[in-house]
């Protein structure tokens, strides 16, 4: 038997013979009670996950180790990623979406708002999460997912043109002058009328205006922008002078800001560890740090987490549970989506095996100080917003930068309310 197998069946207490109650939804007799369910969404003793195809090969081996030990098949169904949450959130009502489906953390307030999602009990195993995973997968007070993996921004250096590091924006930014390239620091954008809200936030995380209020406890209130008042006006401000600075360019693309990097025109690159590839292709020598601070408090970067979450339709509730949260958030398997991945891995065991190698641990510290990347159902109407105030100011257009910002909360305020 596997170490996964030694593992209780479920968190709540249940053995292996609690499965049987899973036949209970299709209404069979007591003579049932010692097989899988009767019922489920693709047959009986069968439960269905969505998956990507970057983790079907591992999750394959996994679904099979799993009909082995417990008796239930596991159909996995690859779909597009872009396609996963908006095909759950159609099909689950009507009974023919899946029991699970592999998901990033911030659509978790738009699953939960649609009612196609259930919690998960952890029990015990929470402990054996990142913090910031917990937290991620966590809303309105109950966990909604497992978790996988992380991803965040940090900085990246290149230590023949900046030897040293730098703890201040004003500091990188004598340092990159310094260095004769040609780019002091690349900030990418996403686009022209867009900026790059996601990319830019650890700097206006670090003059105290997070995008929402945040409670004592350190989660988001969805219905209260965060990023208004003094605050938010220093962001601006400090936006505008960037600008005249020709510090941050609005025509810098994502893509632009990579080549430039990896062509060695500039010695700091704020990215995530999805450039890592081609910087090492190219065999610049880097090291991944903290971002630097542009206000008065630390510039904290936002965290994605990647994770599975159950149907609150699945009919295979105690085996869909089971394979989440045994299975899959099992360290060896965890490490073997770090494999395919290489992302930090969410269980903290995986996590340890992982950052031997340097890149991993780097990301996986600066993501620790990170915030989640806000999951409530509002935060889809702020992204346009705000990154076309952020844009108008870097394009020079705004007069008035505090002004013009202040107006983008005024008005983001009222759609959210």
């Amino acid at each position: 038997m596997t170490d996964i197998a030694r593992r209780s069946l479920l968190l709540s207490g249940l053995g292996l013979g609690a499965l049987g109650v899973l036949s209970a939804c299709g209404g069979s007799d007591s003579s049932s009670s010692s097989t899988p369910a009767a019922s489920g969404s693709a047959g009986a003793g069968t439960i269905t996950i969505w998956v990507d195809s970057d983790r079907a090969p591992v999750l394959k081996s996994v679904a099979a180790q799993f009909k082995k030990d417990v008796g239930v098949t596991v159909n996995l169904v690859v779909k597009d990623n872009s396609k996963i949450v908006p095909d759950f959130i159609t099909q689950v009502p009507t009974g023919k979406g899946p029991d699970a489906i592999i998901c990033a953390h911030d659509r978790l307030g738009t699953l939960v708002k649609n009612g196609v999602v259930s919690p998960l009990e952890l029990g015990d195993t929470t402990d054996q999460y990142q913090d910031i995973a917990i937290k991620a997968f966590t809303y309105q007070d109950k966990i909604y997912g497992v978790p996988y993996s992380t991803e965040n921004l940090a900085l990246i250096r290149n230590t023949k043109l900046a030897p040293s590091a730098v703890t201040s924006w004003d500091a990188m930014i004598a340092a990159g002058r310094k260095s004769g390239a040609k780019y002091p620091v690349l900030v990418g954008m996403d686009s022209v009328q867009a900026a790059s809200p996601y990319n830019l936030y650890p700097f206006q995380a670090s003059f105290n205006a997070p995008v929402f209020k945040i409670d004592a406890d350190g989660a988001y209130d969805g219905t209260t922008l965060g990023m208004g008042g003094a605050a938010g006006a220093s962001f601006a401000t400090w936006l505008a002078a960037q600008q005249k600075a020709k510090t941050l360019n609005i025509n810098i693309s994502n893509d632009i800001a990579k080549t430039s990097f990896v062509s060695g025109q500039s010695p700091f690159f704020i990215s995530g560890p999805w450039n890592l590839a081609d910087i090492k292709a190219k065999k610049i020598p880097y090291a991944i740090e903290a971002i630097p601070a542009a206000g008065p408090q630390a510039a904290t970067p936002f965290v994605g987490v990647q994770g599975f979450a159950m149907s609150s339709k699945s009919k295979n509730t105690v085996a869909t549970q089971k394979f989440i949260v045994e299975y899959i958030g099992n360290a060896d398997i965890q490490y073997k989506l770090f494999e395919v991945g290489q992302r930090p891995p969410a269980n903290k065991e995986a996590f340890e095996k992982a950052k031997s190698d340097k890149d991993v641990a780097a990301y996986g510290a600066v993501g620790a100080k990170g915030v989640p990347m806000p999951a409530v159902p509002a935060m889809d109407s702020v992204w346009t917003d705000w990154g076309n105030a952020q844009a108008a100011i870097l394009s020079g257009k705004s007069a008035d930068p505090a002004a013009a910002w202040q107006k983008m909360v005024t008005g983001l305020q009222a759609k959210i309310k």
